[in-house]
């Protein structure tokens, strides 16, 4: 965008940017834009004639102070901050997960440069119909769950109501625990061609975007520091904070609740948010299976036994809450549930129950709703909404379809919106027959073209034909939260997650590649500078609070130790025995007979392929050809993807740094496959620096969880997981080596200690040793060596005894099966039988294999499951 013009910056907007659609509101210019024939004219109450951008070429006071900000440097430096915007983005490691998208899951979140801004006038008119929505909302469903006098009366269909999948029988005659049935409740709303605000949808079960909105108020913010700080936009904190303090103070325990947000888990498409807003909010992110109903009452499953839960900011559709009553095939809600909710023992945000409020049919009765339960006005209209399950509704708007939208009324039909004006007269007719066979299926709203923003398009961004970076409208809709402060009180959050087309087709939704946008309210009042610390500033000191390991965070935790000492072992396996394949030992028969042993021991290589003793270049081609099939063989890429699975599960326990190696380092893996991996042409050298480079990736999560983690339980289990798995490995690799006489041939001594990853010190403490004494020195007694057999055995025993302590866990320790090397003799070790075995050291090597192996189970039933607990208590009263 050519910026060497005399004007200012404001000025420079208004001439280079074009106007918004026809028939569109222009947000930049605060004025709509006139249309030969107005889409919009059939809404009800939509009268005025739209006024022409020409009529009102300059920017709005707003859009005008956010440019006259940019800096010195202007437009020119908009595309400097854009690329840091997607850095931050990536580095931050925010995602949103799109089952849809044939690239994969996930998918970096999408945010535009520019905020969408709204007056201090238009927010209080906002502000004032989403609290009156809200406070309509809760008595609806009171009534539905309770006298039922609308259902009675007629001012709400049965059909609609009682006929929802989303309505639950469970749930009627409960009064929630605070006596409100929904805390959070959230409005998708958009503008019209002379600017008034109109309500699409709203959102009850668990309205997504109050994580994703802290986000790009943080990024945005930072962007433009200065147009922020001078535009007087009002912040957030606030309303978490009374959020928070509201959910408190309706539980059964008020403030010394415990509250937990509960999320579907790391596949969920919005599981970044759940996972950035627990941390926020400092709530324990849980998943059902973190979550136990003994005697009606909710538990937590920690490390310290079972804890009990008196409050859940759920993240989950209500149909998977709970198996017992609701749908059985769910694994992700916690049976129970509703019995621990019917007992008053639980507040759940939302009350379950509430899905039939999303029903875009529900929009068509809100008015008359409104003067029955409020005795008003709706002051925010819904768009106009027809349910054809009614008679009289389906015959009046049958004749509109062509300026119309169809919706599904109920969310299992799963049926995209469909535009009346793309349909051509057959399809319409067809329609026509469609609604009155099937009127209830079917809701029709009124077609509304909405307001446009202005965003900034790098060059190639959207496929346009303008050359270079540019402002283009686009199109735009604002979801808006009111959320509960008290009993009987919401308060609406001064902001929003606006929701922006990717082009000129009016399709704002994030499953659909839209993008989003922060949101600025401004206060001509003094802004809120209230934030999430503690009231009392002025306290002489915090009172330590160590954080609370759940069973599941805990048990991925120490899958996430194992699976990365896995890794590190198979890549080091799978180096050594490349070199050996292809170096001066290739022919030493014990070496060949342990790699191939070792190999198939650990998953490298399938147990029909021939061992390297009989045809080293076929299990040379089938070594490599497993690296990255982690679907055949349990070999590197099996494990780095265990570890990425494990880590998707404890997320919000790993540093930013940790999450993103751990993502990039599998990633490039995969996509640096050696060549001809497919056609049979395999590279052993390729490989072997693909693994090097693996190397030193699995070294750098090493440091991240020795030197960027908490030492509470969590990481000690993390660490048992990998000291148990390195025991292990480390033993049965040398007890195999004895059984080969591998340790007695001169590659076979060098390969072992390599793979103890002892090379270096062997060589500056023992010279040029090559005997039992010296092996057995370093390898298996020293203390000083973290790779030694005694190092690794006494480290594992003093975790499980820290963590058996903390807990108080009554009985046996678990550390009884790891031997006890203190009084291991180097003598005793090296001291052979008359068939001239090694026995003492070979029945020590079997007791570690053998310790490690019942490990595990151990540590699952006390810690992971708590399966000796749930023997003594039913999910029952």
């Amino acid at each position: 965008m050519p910026t060497d013009l005399p004007e200012s910056a404001a000025q420079l907007a208004a001439a280079l940017v074009p106007a918004a659609a026809a028939g569109h509101f222009d947000e930049l210019r605060g004025a709509g834009v006139s249309a030969p024939t107005p889409p919009t004219s059939h809404l009800a109450g939509a009268a005025n004639t739209p006024s022409s951008i020409a009529n009102n070429p300059d920017l709005s006071r707003a859009w005008a102070d956010f440019f006259e900000h940019l800096g010195p440097e202007g437009f020119q430096d908009l595309d400097r901050r854009m690329q840091s915007l997607q850095r931050q983005v990536r580095d931050n490691g925010i995602t949103y997960n799109v089952y849809a998208d044939s690239n994969g899951p996930q998918r970096p979140w999408s945010v535009d440069l520019f905020p969408l801004i709204l007056s201090q006038g238009d927010w209080a008119h906002i502000e004032r119909g989403v609290l009156q929505r809200a406070r309509l909302l809760d008595q609806v469903m009171a009534d539905v769950y309770g006298p039922q006098e609308l259902l009675r009366t007629g001012l709400l269909p049965s059909a609609l109501v009682q006929g929802h999948p989303g309505y639950l029988r469970a749930m009627h005659g409960v009064q929630p625990v605070g006596g409100t049935h929904l805390p959070i409740a959230a409005f998708d709303m958009a503008r019209d061609a002379q600017g008034a605000w109109w309500v699409v949808t709203q959102r009850t079960q668990a309205p997504s975007g109050l994580g994703y909105l802290l986000e790009n108020r943080l990024l945005i913010s930072r962007l433009f520091p200065e147009a922020f700080s001078q535009m007087h936009v009002q912040r957030l904190a606030a309303t978490y904070r009374a959020l928070l303090d509201g959910l408190r103070q309706m539980s059964p325990a008020g403030a010394d609740a415990r509250i937990v947000l509960l999320t579907p888990g790391p596949y969920n498409e919005t599981y970044f948010e759940h996972a950035y807003l627990a941390r926020y909010l400092g709530l324990t992110l849980v998943e059902g299976n973190d979550l136990t109903v003994r005697d009606a009452r909710l538990y937590l499953k920690t490390l310290h036994g079972l804890q009990p839960v008196h409050g859940i900011l759920k993240r989950l559709d209500d149909e998977f809450l709970d198996p017992l009553e609701l749908r059985s095939d769910s694994r992700l809600g916690v049976p129970g549930l509703l019995q621990a909710i019917r007992a008053g023992n639980v507040l759940v945000a939302n009350a379950p129950g509430s899905a039939f409020l999303e029903s875009s049919a529900m929009l068509g009765f809100m008015p008359a709703l409104s003067r029955h339960l409020l005795g008003e006005e709706l002051a925010l209209p819904s768009l106009p909404t027809w349910w054809c399950g009614e008679q009289a509704a389906q015959q009046a708007v049958l004749p509109q379809l062509p300026h119309s939208v169809i919706r599904p009324t109920w969310p299992s039909l799963q049926r995209p919106p469909v535009l009346g004006g793309t349909l051509s007269p057959q399809d319409l007719a067809r329609w026509t027959e469609h609604i009155q066979g099937q009127g209830d299926e079917y809701t029709v709203q009124a077609y509304l073209p909405l307001s446009q923003v202005p965003t900034w398009r790098t060059e190639g961004s959207d496929g346009s034909s303008h050359g270079g970076s540019h402002i283009a409208p686009r199109s735009v809709m604002l979801r808006v939260f009111a959320v509960c402060d008290g009993p009987g009180s919401w308060r609406v959050l001064p902001g929003g997650l606006a929701r922006i087309a990717t082009d000129e087709r009016e399709i704002a939704s994030m499953q659909r590649g839209g993008s989003s946008a922060d949101v600025w309210v401004q206060t001509d009042d003094p802004v809120d500078t209230t934030t999430l610390l503690a009231h009392n500033q002025s306290a002489p000191a915090v009172v330590h609070r160590s954080r609370q390991v759940t069973s599941r965070a805990a048990e991925n935790l120490f899958w996430l130790g194992r699976y990365t000492e896995r890794t590190e072992n198979v890549t080091r396996l799978a180096r050594i025995a490349l070199q050996c394949l292809n170096g001066e030992d290739q022919s030493s028969q014990p070496l060949l007979a342990w790699l191939s042993t070792l190999a198939v021991g650990q998953g490298l290589v399938l147990p029909s392929v021939p061992p390297a003793t009989q045809a080293r270049r076929v299990f040379e081609r089938s070594l490599v050809a497993g690296l990255t099939q982690p679907a055949q063989v349990t070999s590197v890429g099996y494990n780095l993807r265990g570890i990425l699975g494990a880590a998707s599960a404890v997320r919000d326990r790993l540093s930013q740094e940790h999450w993103n190696l751990i993502v990039s380092t599998e990633a490039e893996f995969f996509a640096q496959r050696p060549p001809g991996a497919d056609d049979g042409d395999h590279s052993p050298l390729e490989a072997l620096r693909q693994l090097e480079t693996l190397s030193g990736r699995t070294a750098a999560m090493t440091g991240q969880q020795t030197d960027r983690m908490t030492r509470d339980d969590g990481w000690r289990l993390l660490s048992i997981g990998r000291h148990l798995e390195r025991l292990g490995f480390l033993a049965a690799a040398l007890d195999s080596g004895l059984q080969t006489g591998a340790v007695f041939d001169e590659g076979g001594f060098e390969a072992m200690v390599a793979l103890f990853d002892s090379t270096i010190t062997f060589h500056a403490q023992y010279q040029q040793r090559r005997d039992m004494p010296a092996l057995l020195d370093l390898l298996v007694i020293d203390r000083d060596n973290p790779r030694s057999l005694a190092w690794v055995a006494q480290t594992l025993r003093g975790r499980i005894a820290k963590i058996e302590a903390a807990a108080g866990t009554p009985g046996e320790s678990a550390a009884t099966g790891i031997p006890d090397a203190s009084e291991l003799s180097l003598a005793a070790l090296c001291t052979q039988d008359t068939e001239g075995r090694y026995a003492a050291l070979e029945q020590y090597l079997a007791a570690c294999v053998q310790g490690v192996m019942g490990l595990s189970d151990l540590l699952a039933t006390r810690y992971f499951t708590h399966s000796a607990d749930a023997l003594r208590h039913s999910v029952g009263a």
